[in-house]
């Protein structure tokens, strides 16, 4: 460096210029202001009145460092014939003397390998580099930074620990990857920053949350806080081992969807933590007989109004409710409880908010640039550019990370739909064809196939569901066979319908009983779950209580009949938090569910049914083994609309034949339940249905039963009659209640 270089990079230095601050400050050959013999070290402390270099290796003053540029540059030149050696710097600040490492004397955080590996899309583990790490190098206790921004002209780690001065830890750029990084020794676990960021047209940009931070302020502050990959030791193997077993399609799966800041609130009317969560919500789920959860994202979030569907901080869990040390306990928890753990998983979008991903380098990093692919018309936020190999890579290593460091069970990505359609919820000429000029968003379908490949590849156990509101075909079915690769998708038309079929007036009914029956038509098409989720709870949608018709005594027995239907019916469930005890209000985020209602019969008895109907569904393989077959339904009569009454069969798997011989499958001892469903507020007796099996059935479920709030109109034990029915030679005559669902099982 002659001293003409050395003027003008000095200037770009205190200028906050500096691209690269490396090959200025540090140890260097020649003279500090270029040229001449020898070694030299630079160093850039704008707060200090005097800097003094110390010989690591005795303690020694090698000299005092002379200013040479007001701006607080300070130089030494080795004496002669002193070559590179580990050095620290004694600072003078604010009247106080302390010995500190010097950043610009270690080498670079990531190496060619996991730059090369970024760029080309398939470092999936970036997470271990990325972000901010603690560490200690060459006997150095500090953290590490990393963070890609290719277009940035200068990046600079901020935080309390150099007074969010972004001229004091300028980072190394890496030319050609687009990463700059800086080993700052001194910044330990718990320190809050960010990026600071000059983009390419020389501006200053907001300030910036890391976008592979572990942890957060808590909102409404938007800083990084410095916290690192955990160690925490895990309590459940037992759990990891056989829970493959649970999310099989031939297994019971019940899911109950929780936001976690408004499940219930302390007597401060403040959010539960981790640790209150994981003392009241586990046990909770696990006496009402749900087998997993599914929590609402605990990606950190700026607005508690998007109930975490708009994040920022997609690596950290959001600080809210505690540290991600305490999420993971709280996972630990239900693993040992025997309950599954599903996040809601956000790759669709983000918000614009100016400390997070947008316009992240001062161009469109993470985003598209034109609007017609990088804007949600909907939401207000912009969509991740999938055709970007760090961008997808991003996304892929996040949702393997939560497998990974918190032992999630499940993903289930949002929006579905609007990361396939590029038409999504917009008009002609507001959206841009794909190469081949049609509506599918290519690059978002290949990284939907490669996130659901691996995480079934790395993650054997793990589970992926779809939340996807279209027809697109395939959605649950293998990559290898053209499908997305999802291992279920909510069966959004079933949800729509049936809703739409139990609001009408009992009187009307007769007039839509295919709302209940269409579903049958594509049941088994894909791996389904039938959700009563957060959004039908929402935005004047009215809770799902508060969607039934009549008076108060009808309105239970509505709601009871109608989940005994949906647990009855071919699918997975789901069902959102404060439906088990028909919570009347809508759901409000911000605040505690109405747990004061169980102190009224009717709700007590709501709960107690979707207790009853959970331990009922796991008893009976019939309503589930065959779930995902079509020869695990049957319909008995699905046609009585002048009475609104649908009948049908589900089975299990029948025991496998003893011999080669014909045997009579009307003697083959296979698991089989009868349900019949009243939607009208009738009593019908002698109501004949023929069944598939003679002799004795027991009535195992009623939802008019008075312990649930209803009439006490049953059948307890029936036996069936030599009278054809229904194509059937056997048949029950039996006595249905009012608006209420039947369960029956024939004697063994």
């Amino acid at each position: 460096m002659d001293p003409k270089a050395f003027s003008e990079a000095v200037a770009a230095l205190v200028g906050a210029r500096h691209g690269n601050p490396f090959g200025l400050l540090g140890l260097h050959s020649g003279s500090v202001e270029g040229g001449g013999k020898g070694y030299c070290v630079r160093c850039f402390r704008p707060h200090a009145a005097s800097v003094s270099l110390i010989d690591v290796a005795d303690g020694s003053v090698v000299g005092p460092m002379r200013r040479v540029h007001p701006a607080g540059v300070f130089g030494l030149d080795l004496p002669e014939g002193r070559g590179p050696f580990s050095y620290r710097l004694r600072v003078e600040e604010d009247g106080q003397i302390r010995d500190i490492d010097d950043p610009y004397r270690f080498g670079p955080v990531l190496g060619d390998l996991d730059r090369y590996l970024l760029g080309e899309g398939t470092h999936l583990e970036i997470y271990h580099k990325m972000g901010a790490h603690p560490m200690t190098v060459d006997g150095s206790a500090g953290t590490s930074f990393a963070v890609w921004a290719p277009n940035a002209q200068r990046v600079s780690v901020v935080g309390e620990f150099n007074r969010w001065d972004g001229r004091v830890h300028p980072m190394r750029q890496h030319p050609g990857s687009g990463v700059w990084d800086i080993f700052i020794p001194g910044v330990h676990k718990g320190a809050l920053y960010k990026f600071e960021l000059v983009g390419p047209d020389g501006a200053l940009l907001p300030a910036k949350a890391d976008p592979y931070a572990f942890y957060a302020e808590r909102p409404p502050h938007t800083a990084s806080v410095v916290w690192g990959l955990p160690d925490h030791v895990w309590h459940d193997d037992d759990w990891m081992e056989r829970r493959a077993e649970t999310v099989a399609c031939n297994a019971p799966i019940s899911v109950y969807e929780v936001h976690l800041g408004s499940w219930r609130r302390d007597a401060h009317g403040e959010p539960l933590s981790y640790q209150d969560l994981a003392d009241t919500l586990i046990p909770y789920v696990r006496d009402m007989g749900f087998t997993h959860i599914e929590l609402l994202p605990v990606s950190e979030y700026p607005f508690d109004g998007s109930w975490g569907y708009q994040p920022i901080g997609l690596f950290a869990p959001t600080s809210r409710y505690g540290s991600p040390e305490d999420f993971r306990v709280f996972v630990d928890r239900c693993h040992q409880a025997g309950i599954g753990v599903i996040l809601d998983w956000v790759a669709g979008h983000f918000p614009e908010d100016a400390h997070g991903l947008a316009w992240f380098d001062g161009t469109h990093l993470y985003e598209h640039a034109d609007p017609r692919q990088g804007r949600h018309m909907d939401w207000g936020t912009l969509i991740f550019n999938y055709g970007r190999n760090e961008v997808r890579n991003f996304l892929l290593a996040n949702a393997l990370y939560w497998l990974d460091q918190f032992h999630i069970d499940g993903l289930r990505v949002d929006a579905v739909a609007s990361m396939l359609y590029l038409d999504y919820s917009r008009e002609e000429g507001q959206w841009i064809p794909n190469r081949y000029g049609g509506r599918e968003n290519l690059e978002a379908i290949d990284f939907l196939r490669r996130m659901n490949t691996l995480v079934y590849d790395r993650f054997p156990g793990a589970v992926t569901i779809a939340e996807e509101s279209t027809a697109w075909p395939m959605v649950s079915r293998p990559v290898h066979l053209g499908g997305l690769g999802f291992g279920y998708k909510w069966n959004m038309g079933w949800m729509n319908d049936t809703l739409r079929y139990i609001s009408h007036e009992p009187v009307h009914r007769r007039f839509h009983q295919n709302e209940l029956s269409f579903g049958l038509l594509y049941a088994f098409t894909e791996n389904f779950v039938l959700p009563l989720s957060h959004d039908e709870v929402v935005h004047g949608k009215r809770s799902i209580l508060g969607r039934m018709p009549g008076d108060a005594w009808q309105q239970f027995a509505n709601l009871r009949a109608y989940y005994a239907f949906m647990w009855t019916h071919p699918g997975k469930k789901l069902l959102f938090m404060g439906s088990e005890f028909a919570q009347g209000q809508e759901w409000n985020h911000a605040q505690s569910l109405d747990w004061h209602l169980l102190a009224v019969h009717w709700h007590q008895g709501v709960q107690a049914l979707v207790r009853d109907l959970n331990r009922l569904y796991q008893d009976m393989p019939a309503l589930y083994e065959r779930d995902t077959e079509g020869d695990g339904f049957a319909w008995v009569d699905c046609t009585d609309s002048d009475q609104s009454v649908i009948s049908y069969v589900r089975y299990g798997e029948a025991p496998a034949p003893t011999s080669a011989a014909t045997i009579d499958c009307e003697r083959i001892e296979q698991p089989m339940l009868l349900v019949v469903c009243n939607f009208t507020p009738v009593v019908r007796n002698g109501y004949r249905l023929g069944v598939p099996r003679a002799g004795v059935w027991d009535e195992v479920l009623n939802t008019d039963s008075g312990y649930y709030g209803g009439s006490n109109v049953g059948n307890g034990t029936i036996e069936t009659q030599a009278i054809v029915s229904h194509g059937r030679p056997q048949s029950l005559s039996l006595t249905l209640p009012p608006l209420a669902t039947i369960v029956l099982k024939p004697r063994s």
